[in-house]
């Protein structure tokens, strides 16, 4: 099975926001995290991985459309 680990979401519409995802073999989250909106895709959310002092974030880049 493997690790997952929560990581919150900073600016944005979702800011202050968490979500769980799934760490890869190297123990990493995935680079990027496309928050849903009410329609689905159509109103998608793309926020990018950061590191700062060792602890994630995602930070948020604009709409995915």
């Amino acid at each position: 099975m493997a690790s997952t680990v929560r990581i919150p979401l900073a600016d944005g519409p979702a800011d202050g926001e968490t979500v769980d995802v799934e760490l890869d073999t190297n123990n990493r989250p995935p680079l990027t995290h496309h928050h849903l909106g009410p329609e689905g895709l159509i109103d998608a959310q793309i926020y990018e991985l950061e590191s700062v002092e060792g602890e994630y974030c995602y930070r948020w880049r604009g709409p995915a459309i």
